[in-house]
């Protein structure tokens, strides 16, 4: 017997922003820090103090509660010392609690903690550092509370501000380049979410349901319109269902960092997470187990699928959507993961395609009962269509795998490796196709028709093209995947293949291109990108490297990357709170914070690539430009920015 696993995936994928946006504690007392300079060079005192409502106590921070301190103070960096632990001032009460076993120690009313620390080299010009405290009420208790806090700190060096007055996207010197993005189109997410429909629909989760119902529906009605009639709204309730999935996305983006949908692409553990997840998406689609909701919410909702109507049409529906979790659920799930990065929007749109595939034939083949004739009947096709989809989710798991290694840069998966295990699967999926690998316990006639036969034909092919690229020679670039697998400088060969030198501009390194800019009378072209981002790779592979455009790069422009989710830590003195165009405040803690925010304040973007074309005086000389494949679109944008910086001598 199969495993039932209770892994709601998908619920998290669809709920992620809830999750990240959090719930305010309207219980949680309110604390006002101060910092003092203290007599030694680089020591500071620092005191906590806040008033706690009637009824309400704080456990003093010098004991172990649930084998923890009950408050404590953290910082973010080593080169921040605490010197005196947090101490309360004057004597708490003790009492005895049953709630805890133990002797306690609260303070009621008005609070005061100090707390002493010493701070090694340059000082910020704020602090910044995490108050955890515990308290409660009566049987109530909240342990180990973050309080997030940012105070001036005297003496500490000022940085400059992010936000430059110069660049003005409202005044370039010519007006060419891009008013918006260019990521994929929403037609472009609709028709993949119709094709991710499509493949859902040919599953055994799905298919055999769908004459199935519409008999049901045509039969059961009492006219042949009001069978046509349930049929097409449970199709429309189907449709319905998947665009209210991804409400949560609208709701919550609202009170959260406009960078949270890039950070879904860019973020080390939500990478890995989506690596185990896709893994365990292929494993289901194996057969080692089946990904369900629980048991007990789908026989509610089937329970109320004979209410009433068109209520009991809707439940029906949702009952449909439940039960088909295990074969729809990894495939809606890796279209999401796909678009996340885009917005609230494209995740609708692509949910709406996906829904109106799923939905449509209920209709369709109520209005044109005769067409059931022609389905093809259910059997072992659509056990083989769920296993290649177990091998295309190894894939992609590889793939979230290999964004994490490259944001971290652990060399772990070099190009090389990457395409190796791609050539794996592609290899293992060509032997399942062709009846030499057998996966499950389900056994069933081997045909091969002119359907099997194209896609044995399709990964095999694939999987020989891919060959080439673990080599050093001209072949390895495997254009057709440009972007998926790591860039070519990310290699075991030392970014030798094909005997071509690389392009690499500046690092990182903004300020240094702006006095190479004025050194050598250029403009600075500043390229905003991602280590996990696929159309910065296919840019840099396909568009850097023609020859006119290299040209340009190398001797009219000063080229810098700006790696938005680069995870290096500032330098202490170098940390600071920023406010955002949404009123939000953020703390740069790592270079990437720094120049995500750097995008955010001057050129209103959070999606890479983003190209920016500037004077040395940091005038903004035409308008940013987006992805571009065709390299002839993005020599003209080049000549643009040089005719402006022509222009503005």
């Amino acid at each position: 017997m199969r495993r039932q696993l209770y892994f709601i995936v998908g619920s998290f994928l669809l709920f992620l922003n809830l999750l990240v946006a959090g719930q305010e504690n309207t219980t949680a007392p309110t604390w006002n820090v101060e910092i003092k300079k203290g007599q030694a060079t680089g020591q500071f005192d620092l005191q906590f103090e806040t008033t706690l409502a009637k009824g309400w106590e704080l456990y003093t921070p010098g004991q172990t509660l649930f084998d923890q301190p009950a408050g404590f103070i953290q910082f973010g960096d080593s080169l921040i010392r605490i010197t005196k632990t947090l101490i309360q001032v004057g004597v708490g009460s003790r009492v005895s609690s049953e709630l805890l076993g133990q002797e306690v120690e609260t303070q009621t009313g008005s609070v005061r903690w100090n707390a002493s620390i010493q701070i090694e080299g340059p000082l910020p010009a704020e602090l910044q550092g995490t108050l955890f405290y515990t308290y409660g009420k009566g049987e109530e208790i909240y342990p180990l509370t973050p309080y997030v806090f940012t105070v001036p700190l005297a003496g500490g060096q000022q940085q400059a501000s992010l936000k430059k007055e110069t660049i003005d996207l409202k005044k370039p010197v010519l007006d060419c380049g891009d008013a918006g993005t260019s990521q994929q189109s929403m037609w472009q997410i609709f028709l993949l979410g119709i094709l991710g429909g499509l493949i859902a629909l040919l599953t055994p989760c799905v298919f055999p349901m769908v004459p199935v119902t519409v008999t049901f529906f045509t039969k059961k009605s009492t006219s042949k319109s009001k069978g046509i009639l349930n049929a097409t709204l449970y199709g429309g309730f189907i449709f319905l269902i998947y665009i209210l999935l991804t409400l949560p996305f609208h709701i919550a983006g609202k009170a959260i960092s406009p960078e949270i949908f890039n950070n879904i692409s860019t973020n080390v553990w939500l990478n890995l997470l989506f690596f185990l997840v896709f893994i365990v998406f292929a494993l289901s689609f194996f057969g080692l187990f089946e990904i369900g909701l629980p048991a007990g919410f789908a026989n509610k909702m089937d329970s109320k699928s004979g209410l009433g109507n068109v209520g009991g049409i809707f439940f029906m529906a949702s009952t449909l959507a439940i039960v088909s979790f295990s074969c729809t659920g990894p495939i809606l799930g890796t279209l999401l993961v796909g678009v996340a990065e885009q917005g609230a929007w494209p995740l609708t749109v692509g949910a709406a395609g996906f829904g109106l595939a799923l939905g449509l034939p209920f209709g369709l083949f109520a209005l044109f009962p005769h067409w059931l004739q022609s389905l093809p009947r259910s059997g072992g096709w659509m056990t083989d269509v769920k296993v290649v989809l177990g091998f295309l989710e190894l894939a992609l798991a590889i793939k979230f795998l290999s964004n994490a290694d490259l944001v971290q840069q652990w060399g772990v998966l070099k190009r090389e490796v990457f395409l190796a295990s791609w050539i794996i699967i592609g290899g293992l999926t060509t032997l399942y196709l062709l009846g030499k690998l057998k996966i499950g316990s389900e056994a069933s006639p081997l045909k091969f028709g002119w359907t099997r036969i194209s896609f044995i034909v399709l990964f095999a092919s694939f999987t020989l093209y891919l060959i080439p690229g673990l080599t050093k020679s001209k072949w390895a670039e495997l254009s057709l995947i440009s972007g998926f697998p790591p860039p070519l400088t990310y290699s075991i060969y030392g970014g030798k293949q094909a005997n071509k030198t690389v392009f690499k501009p500046l690092h990182n390194e903004y300020e240094k291109a702006l006095a190479l800019a004025k050194e050598q009378n250029k403009p600075v072209l500043i390229d905003f990108t991602g280590w996990a981002c696929v159309n910065c790779r296919r840019m840099e592979e396909k568009v850097w490297t023609d020859s006119r455009v290299d040209s340009l790069l190398r001797n009219a422009f000063v080229v810098v990357s700006l790696y938005v989710d680069e995870k290096v830590k500032l330098p202490l003195a170098e940390r600071q709170s920023v406010l955002l165009p949404d009123s939000t405040k953020k703390v740069l803690e790592t270079v990437g914070d720094k120049w995500a925010s750097f995008q955010i304040q001057n050129f209103g973007a959070t999606s890479q690539p983003q190209y920016v074309i500037l004077n040395a005086q940091e005038k903004l000389l035409n308008r940013p430009k987006f992805y571009t494949p065709n390299p002839n679109e993005f020599l003209d944008w080049l000549h643009c920015g040089l005719e402006a910086y022509q222009l503005k001598k």
